[in-house]
């Protein structure tokens, strides 16, 4: 695996966690990572990794809140 060295301003108030969260996140709707390695790279498991997508409206099912409201009234 790679490590990555990223320099943020300090006024960016998040910490490492939080940011490795966002960049899994990320990784994983562009279909970059499966939901498994994304849970691996920041130390979660399925379940937890899942809850945190919701945080960055990130779809575990590959759409988005407005795609399946859309849907639902088709």
């Amino acid at each position: 695996m790679r490590t990555v060295t990223l320099k943020l301003p300090d006024n960016i108030d998040l910490n490492e966690k939080e940011i490795s969260i966002m960049l899994a996140a990320k990784l994983y709707d562009l279909g970059k990572m499966s939901l498994g390695q994304a849970a691996n790279l920041v130390d979660l498991n399925k379940e937890e990794f899942i809850n945190e997508l919701g945080k960055y409206n990130v779809s575990v099912f590959g759409e988005t809140l407005e795609e399946l409201e859309q849907a639902l009234h088709d």
